[in-house]
């Protein structure tokens, strides 16, 4: 899944040692959608990655991800994974839901008069 935004938080790294004894890292962030209703997205890097992307607050980017939901006693988690981030230009959109620019359209109102004035060549059956 891919999502364009401004990295908003950095939320630092963290490090650590597994069970089986190897070493792990993950940098965390928040990025802010530019959408007409923006959405916070926590992710992080985690391993080389966090290494990898170094990301700055106020920098566009296009994030590639996977979503991951786990169960642990009864209640379900759900993370995003970030494995791939690149500059994104600021006038591009990935919103589908915004519509197309167009030249507004000029209505005229409709007098009442108008309406019970019928034309001489109306051949509607109604």
């Amino acid at each position: 899944m891919e999502v364009i935004g401004k990295i908003i938080f950095d939320l630092g790294e963290t490090s650590g040692t597994s069970k089986a004894g190897r070493e792990w890292k993950k940098h965390e962030y928040v990025l802010e959608t530019q959408e007409s209703y923006p959405k916070k997205i926590h992710f992080d890097f985690f391993g080389e990655r966090a290494d990898q992307y170094r990301l700055a607050v106020g920098q566009m980017i296009k994030l590639s991800f996977d979503i991951d939901s786990r169960e642990y006693n009864g209640r379900w988690y759900t993370s995003i994974s970030g494995w791939k981030s690149e500059p994104a230009a600021t006038t591009q959109t990935n919103d589908p839901l915004t519509p197309p620019t167009a030249a507004p359209v000029n209505f005229q109102p409709v007098q009442p008069a108008d309406l019970n004035q019928s034309e001489p060549n109306d051949d509607l059956p109604f």
